[in-house]
């Protein structure tokens, strides 16, 4: 199978069911259960190659996927009953998609008490860059939403940057309306992305949300969330890090080459994944030797 085949293989793995092969990509997305749900397939998209179009990170927290519309279908949206729903975690202990109907019923009434230091989620090498921690526990559903805090099925490794700049604004978003609208409910999905089989770090989110009474009119997006942090290296096979243009960095080490675009890529980029055969070279050694001949860092894993 050549590279560009293979970067449409996909692995769906459902809530902690069945595991169902999708021939052509490598990157993981944990799925619904598509007889429970009716699957996930809307008019506007498909939702097994939406992440062939992410671009690289290039300097925003989240951009939109299918014209911010979610991939829920005609049934999930006419569903005002309140549930969540958490998949197991895999063998590698990563979680996979959380999905809720959000409600007064299910948000919490008192402020959280318990620690989230119990939980340690994979891909987990905390570290300290400028005085500040890089690394969040990163709540799928977030608590003010569900009320879950120190559930494992619910915490993912994810940068400051990530959980602040990325989910939160999204999250708010859902608790306002909520707040506003205390008898109506909030179709919620948060879908973590692994870009290699076995990466223990999840390269990005996938969140979705669908306001049911009013039809979307009051709460409606869908949008990726890209799980980086500016001027910090990360390798989302092991979870480790340091510091773009550390010793660790200049050392060396090895790329992925776009003689194409002129860009390089950690082997363990998604985009690295994308990039045919024609135009992919492999290179090890030292970064600034690339930079000097004329290639740039990919902006979406900072190598």
């Amino acid at each position: 199978m050549n590279r560009k085949k293979k970067s449409f293989q996909k692995i769906i793995v459902v809530i902690g069911m069945l595991v169902l092969l999708v021939t052509g990509c490598e990157t993981n997305f944990y799925s619904t259960n598509y007889d429970d749900f009716d699957g996930l397939l809307s008019s506007n998209a498909d939702p097994q190659t939406w992440y062939d179009s992410v671009p690289e990170y290039r300097g925003t927290p989240y951009i939109e996927i299918n014209n911010d519309i979610p991939f829920f279908t005609k049934k999930e949206k006419e569903n005002t009953n309140a549930f969540e729903e958490y998949s197991e975690l895999d063998s590698l202990g990563r979680c996979g998609v959380a999905y809720a109907n959000i409600c007064e019923e299910l948000m919490p009434t008192e402020e959280r008490e318990s620690s989230l230091s119990s939980v340690t989620p994979s891909g987990w090498h905390q570290n300290q860059y400028d005085g500040e921690y890089l690394l969040n526990r990163c709540h799928l559903i977030g608590y003010q939403l569900s009320g879950e805090n120190a559930n494992e099925e619910n915490l993912i490794t994810g940068t400051r940057y990530f959980n602040v700049d990325g989910m939160l604004p999204f999250e708010d978003t859902v608790a306002d309306y909520i707040d506003d609208n205390p008898a109506n409910h909030v179709l919620y999905r948060v879908t973590p992305v692994y870009d290699g089989e076995d990466d223990l770090m999840a390269s990005g989110v996938l969140m979705e949300a669908w306001s049911v009474e009013d039809n979307g009119y009051g709460c409606q997006f869908c949008v990726y969330v890209y799980n980086v942090q500016p001027g910090v290296v990360i390798d989302y096979t092991t979870g480790e890090n340091w510091e773009e243009g550390s010793k660790t960095d200049e050392e060396g080490g090895t790329y992925i080459l776009n003689t194409n675009t002129k860009k390089f890529h950690l082997p363990s980029c998604s985009n690295a994944n994308r990039i045919s055969d024609k135009n992919r070279e492999e290179y090890s050694g030292n970064r600034e030797v690339l930079i000097d001949d004329g290639y740039e860092p990919s902006g979406c894993c900072n190598p």
